[in-house]
């Protein structure tokens, strides 16, 4: 085993005791929370050593890194998700390679994915990202729509051809009324994923959590939660 592949081995086994313990205190099964491994800025040849370890689920934030990366790892049995905000110039090359979107955030965005998904014979998964920090009607500072938006956008989703509502996904405020307070931000969330369930019952997933605070959202009730840093550590950036 290569050095960095024993790296990567380690802290997914880390990750994976503090999911594992999160579950247990939450009285969770273990099998109910997808771990997500946020490879941006990490080059494909950590993606394919985390594919050998048996990682899954890989994120990414900018498409300019995105797509060459996508496109080196086609052969490997990954599904894809897209977190980060997203231009509407860029969703016709993220529709290539995205199995999920889960930054959708504006009725605009929705009509470009859709246009694109439908150009290309594929069927994208969106969540509704929510900022939690976001004024009514409004958007968040790091993407994201106010809660009271979300039943507008997820009806245009699931309207949409091409596209899916597969549920929600949020970042811990850095402000508003739940800053510092992660756990209250997730048990929110999993407050509008109920409603957003009763109009969608297919739309079970939220996203929420990352290396920082992953056991919050566990124990809150989230589905998937998204780790970069605790998985791959300080390492030389591309570009």
């Amino acid at each position: 085993m290569t050095d960095r592949k024993a790296e990567l081995a380690a802290n997914l086994a880390r990750v994976e005791e503090r999911i594992a313990a999160a579950c247990a205190a939450a009285g969770r099964e273990r099998e109910e929370v997808t771990l997500i491994v946020v490879t941006k800025t990490y080059p494909a040849s950590d993606v394919r050593l985390l594919a050998d370890l048996g990682v899954r689920h890989v994120a990414e934030n900018r498409d300019q890194d995105a797509a060459p990366k996508a496109a080196a790892c086609a052969d490997l049995p990954l599904t894809w998700h897209f977190v980060g905000q997203l231009q509407t110039n860029k969703v016709r090359s993220v529709a290539e390679y995205a199995h999920v979107v889960q930054s959708v955030d504006r009725p605009k965005l929705i009509t470009a994915l859709s246009a694109a998904a439908e150009g290309r014979g594929r069927e994208l998964g969106c969540l509704v990202q929510i900022a939690l920090d976001a004024e009514s009607g409004e958007r968040g500072a790091r993407g994201g729509a106010a809660p009271d938006l979300m039943a507008e956008l997820a009806d245009l989703v699931a309207g949409a051809p091409g596209l899916r509502i597969d549920g929600l996904m949020t970042v811990a405020p850095l402000a508003g009324p739940y800053a510092g307070r992660e756990r209250a931000a997730f048990e929110r969330m999993m407050e509008l994923s109920s409603s957003l369930r009763a109009a969608h019952p297919a739309a079970t997933m939220v996203s929420a959590g990352m290396s920082a605070d992953l056991e919050q959202a566990v124990l809150a009730g989230a589905t998937h939660v998204r780790v970069g840093t605790a998985v791959l550590g300080a390492r030389p950036r591309l570009g």
